[in-house]
């Protein structure tokens, strides 16, 4: 049963913006709307921008109750965080619903906002108390070549809509902008991307930059100086208080669910993990870290790879479309 959980839930683990977050993993990898340059999970396996079922409501929603249920480690948010674009689950906001029926934890999506320009989308995202919404451009020739898009999204519809959403949304509106060096890095676009945030009631907006393996090994961080200048437009147009910096790792508080070795699998799935957080874990679970690593490598379960001097482990998938 454990195993099943892990299909659809994994952690809790550490989030930068939302404390402990037990993530729900509705969309099976990987499915998307964009092939981003920077993913951590790699490139779209299946682009598609029409939504249908991918899980049983039911299913997830009972993974969920089975995890919280029997965990005692505080839960800050439940947050939908998949390993796709979540949106184009078209249960998504039934789902969110019957959660919010089973607990009081708060619910948080993370949207790259590619389908916020719907009408059924945004009545879905009204339901979560938190939504991210990824913003790494605003002009439409780096738009794609960073988020790199499904040929029928329109960049101007998608800014249309986000602004149109937040219209009606009561909850906590998060933005979070990945730069990549020499793409959207420039002093204009950054300028222009906060311009475009002002004009939304956002709680935060985060600054982000790579800080795990990305789907294509040339992508870079930006020189640190234009991480300032970044930070600099963004309080210019937003104030201190809703700009953050997202540039340095969450850290190793991990507390995986169930078998150690599953639950490990389940995390970096979505959630690349330093190997050095990785070793922790397994050593708090009585295992011999090399061995399970090494292990799960010959098995062509995980790879091993390196970014940034710093060593990573990440879920290795199947390569053939759903």
């Amino acid at each position: 049963m454990v195993v099943r959980e892990l299909q659809y839930v994994f952690g809790p683990v550490p989030s930068r913006r939302l404390g402990r977050s037990l993530g729900v993993n509705n969309i099976p990898p990987k499915i998307c709307t964009y092939s981003c340059i920077y993913c951590q999970i790699g490139k779209t396996v299946t682009f598609e921008v029409i939504r249908r079922e991918f899980f049983k409501p039911q299913e997830i929603v009972n993974a969920v109750a089975n995890i919280i249920g029997k965990q005692d480690v505080g839960i800050d948010y439940i947050t939908f965080v998949p390993d796709g674009e979540p949106t184009l689950d078209i249960n998504l906001g039934k789902t969110a619903r019957m959660l919010k029926k089973i607990t009081d934890i708060p619910l948080a999506i993370l949207t790259n906002s590619s389908l916020i320009h719907r009408r059924d989308v945004r009545d879905d995202l009204n339901v979560f108390d938190v939504v991210s919404l990824k913003i790494d451009a605003v002009t439409e020739k780096i738009w794609r070549v960073i988020n790199r898009p499904h040929p029928q999204l329109v960049l101007g519809k998608i800014l249309d809509g986000i602004l149109e959403f937040q219209k009606s949304y009561n909850g906590r509106i998060l933005t979070e902008t990945m730069l990549v060096k020499n793409v959207n890095d420039s002093n204009e676009e950054l300028c222009k991307i906060a311009e475009f945030i002002s004009q939304i009631n956002v709680d935060k907006a985060y600054v982000a930059i790579p800080i795990r393996p990305p789907a294509e090994k040339w992508v870079e961080p930006p020189l640190e100086e234009k991480v300032a200048i970044a930070y600099n437009c963004f309080v210019e147009h937003l104030g201190k208080n809703h700009v953050e910096l997202l540039i340095g790792y969450e850290g190793p508080d991990f507390r995986l669910i169930g078998d150690p070795i599953q639950a490990l699998l389940a995390t970096v799935c979505v959630h690349p993990m330093r190997i050095d957080y990785a070793f922790e874990y397994l050593r708090k679970h009585n295992l011999d870290p090399e061995k399970v690593i090494n292990e799960l490598v010959s098995k062509n379960k995980i790879r091993v790879i390196e970014y940034g001097k710093i060593r990573f482990i990440i879920r290795k998938f199947s390569m053939q479309p759903n």
